[in-house]
């Protein structure tokens, strides 16, 4: 009997260890799920988070884009401008000369203009501008008079 009894101990005891066994390993399948849980939770928080931020991001993208299309805009504009503005400056130094080229006409076919030779290097060098003495007034003639009338 002493061996039947051994033998009926060392089973109770494997079937112990083996109850325990799967008593540990549920526990601890148990723990890992939990943890698994707990982890997917955070990282689907994490997710909600990131995709905020991202979309954030791509929002002040859009708005910099805007911005940046706003601003070559108006530099194209200013650009165009400032185009307009030489060409007009141009147009009028044009103008201006052919205004000046016209006075010098006049001025050497009036014969109450003295010295139209000087007149013309006046404006040569560059003064240009007539003094009330040297150009008569072209509503009246120099002695006062009306002038000749045709």
């Amino acid at each position: 009997m002493d061996n039947t009894i051994l033998i009926w101990i060392i089973v109770a005891a494997v079937v112990l260890v083996a109850i325990v066994a799967t008593v540990v390993m549920r526990n601890r399948v148990t723990t890992q799920r939990a943890r698994a849980r707990k982890i997917r939770e955070q990282a689907d928080n994490d997710r909600i988070e990131l995709e905020r931020r991202e979309a954030e991001a791509a929002k002040m993208d859009a708005e910099a884009r805007m911005a940046q299309a706003e601003a070559d805009a108006r530099t194209a504009d200013a650009a165009l401008l400032q185009k307009q503005a030489q060409e007009r400056s141009e147009h009028a130094r044009d103008s201006r000369s052919e205004v000046d080229a016209q006075l010098r006409t006049a001025d050497r076919i009036d014969p109450d203009v003295p010295d139209p030779a000087r007149r013309d290097d006046d404006l040569a060098d560059g003064g240009g501008g007539r003094t009330s003495a040297e150009v008569p007034d072209r509503g009246s003639a120099r002695d006062g008079s009306d002038p000749p009338r045709t």
